[in-house]
């Protein structure tokens, strides 16, 4: 029996009442300047719309049922004219510099009119994420160097995240699970580098990125302590391109095969592997590749949040419009009480999944991966600094060793755990909650709209396809739900014991 005292302590520790106050905690704490680059982003993303996503999105659909080996390189180039996968990339590394948050608003927008179209754009900051949570600062400025310069010269450079394999999908999110599936992309140390074979499998963009985020394991029968992060271009010896799928949803977003035979990653593009982060922290190895996997994800998944409150959006629209245009026993459809409650309900549902992205938000900003880049100090001198200032001065620095040393021992030694599993826990949360408010909401659109929601013209069906994806990458929203148990729920409770099946 626990003792009164150790039961106050536990209680006082227990995660639940103060992570459900984290934007009011932010909120003060919140570069005001944000609000006002939110907004701009938000204005950004509608002209967006009306230029280019409203009038192709339904356009590329039937175009990709009519041609599945089709790529989107227009779009792709056309978001690269107007500065998208520069615009979320720190000014430290020579991109925009935008505030991270605002692209979750960013990608509710164009994700209410397409998700597809709006994956081509976010897809790359997964990838980004991946390589920007790993901390290896030469890397990173190689890396997004090129990017900066592909929008300069109008020829895109893209990065793309490979952890998905024909064995192993959700498993290898988590390190407990990854040891329970069957990973065969083997990375094996020689000089110089490693040498890697194997597939990866559903990996968005990966025929349209120049560069991609690979994950192998030096030892395939314990992964979870021998993870090696690469960074392998296209074009490079031994890797190759295999086919991509013909999909149900976001079709013009390619969902592909890579091939990996004899692979040569010299060190100079390794991310991370046992050898380098042991220069930084003692912790267990399974440990800090477990937390170098909830920074990527802590971030990635309140996006993919908003992917699925952008498709609860669409689908509330497309259903006001029909209501608003359609009449029933001689009177507009809007105007029956039913249809104002199933209205209602579904705005409701859109509300509470743009709260809960950003909250997880606000969770990244307060104690996660956002947090050094939003301190007030930190975000006004990247903001107002002129760009020449850090290539000049700056980026010499971020080439230094100690650069990443000193990024990785803040990031797991000295970030502390209870701070980890609250973003981690907020972002598993806003994303199953937004991916499953857009697939009821298009389920509730069609019941509304009858047989003229399953028109493809209309458009609800297309959202319903694409929506669904959203429940299943980033980790199913079956495995995020254990992870909000075990990084909100179960530390109060020792007993617990998480993925014990």
């Amino acid at each position: 029996m626990l003792s009164r005292g150790e039961i106050a302590d536990r209680l006082s520790s227990y995660p639940a009442f103060e992570d459900t106050m984290l934007g009011l905690q932010y909120a003060p704490r919140m570069p005001k300047a944000m609000v006002k680059e939110t907004r701009e982003v938000v204005a950004i993303a509608r002209k967006f719309n009306e230029e280019v996503a409203r009038p192709s999105a339904l356009v590329l659909d039937r175009r990709t049922h009519e041609d599945p080996d089709y790529l989107p390189w227009e779009l792709v180039e056309e978001a690269n004219r107007r500065g998208f996968y520069t615009m979320w990339i720190p000014k430290l590394f020579g991109g925009k510099g935008f505030n991270l948050p605002s692209m979750s608003s960013f990608s509710e927008e164009v994700g209410s009119v397409c998700l597809g179209i709006m994956n081509v754009i976010g897809v790359h900051y997964l990838g980004v994420a991946g390589l920007m949570t790993s901390y290896n600062t030469p890397l990173i400025r190689r890396v997004l160097s090129e990017v900066v310069q592909g929008e300069k010269t109008g020829k895109p450079c893209l990065i793309a995240l490979a952890i998905t394999e024909p064995g192993a999908g959700t498993d290898v999110e988590e390190m407990e699970l990854l040891e329970k599936g069957k990973v065969t992309c083997h990375a094996r140390r020689v000089k110089g580098g490693y040498i890697v074979n194997g597939r990866k499998i559903f990996i968005s963009m990966g025929h349209v990125s120049t560069w991609t985020a690979l994950y192998g394991y030096s030892d395939l029968k314990n992964p979870s302590e021998t993870t090696v992060g690469m960074m392998v271009k296209l074009g490079m010896k031994g890797f190759s391109l295999g086919t991509h799928e013909n999909k149900m949803g976001q079709r013009v977003c390619p969902a592909s095969e890579l091939i990996f035979e004899d692979c040569f990653v010299p060190d100079d593009q390794v991310i991370a592997d046992a050898q380098s982060v042991r220069k930084c922290s003692k912790k267990p190895l399974k440990e800090i590749n477990m937390r170098y996997m909830d920074y990527t994800m802590s971030a990635t998944r309140a996006g993919v949040g908003a992917f699925g409150t952008g498709a609860a959006r669409g689908a509330f629209e497309k259903a006001l419009a029909f209501a608003n245009e359609t009449e029933l026993h001689g009177k507009p459809l809007i105007n029956h009480e039913w249809v104002q409650c199933m209205l209602a309900e579904m705005y409701k549902n859109v509300m509470l999944g743009r709260l809960a992205y950003m909250e997880a938000n606000c969770a990244n900003g307060l104690r996660g991966a956002y947090k050094l880049l939003q301190l007030k100090p930190m975000y006004y001198y990247q903001k107002y600094m002129p760009q020449a200032y850090f290539d000049r001065v700056v980026s010499p620095l971020l080439e230094k060793e100690s650069s990443t040393w000193l990024m990785r021992k803040m990031a797991y030694d000295w970030h502390d755990l209870a701070d980890d599993r609250c973003a981690s826990g907020w972002a598993s949360l806003a994303k199953f909650t937004g991916t499953d408010f857009g697939i009821r909401n298009c389920q509730m659109a069609i019941e509304l709209m009858g047989q003229a929601g399953l028109r493809q013209d209309r458009g609800v069906e297309k959202i319903l396809r694409d929506a669904k994806l959203v429940q299943i990458y980033e980790g199913t929203n079956q495995l995020n739900r254990l992870n909000l148990f075990k990084c909100l729920i179960a530390p109060a409770h020792p007993k617990a014991k998480i993925f014990a099946e």
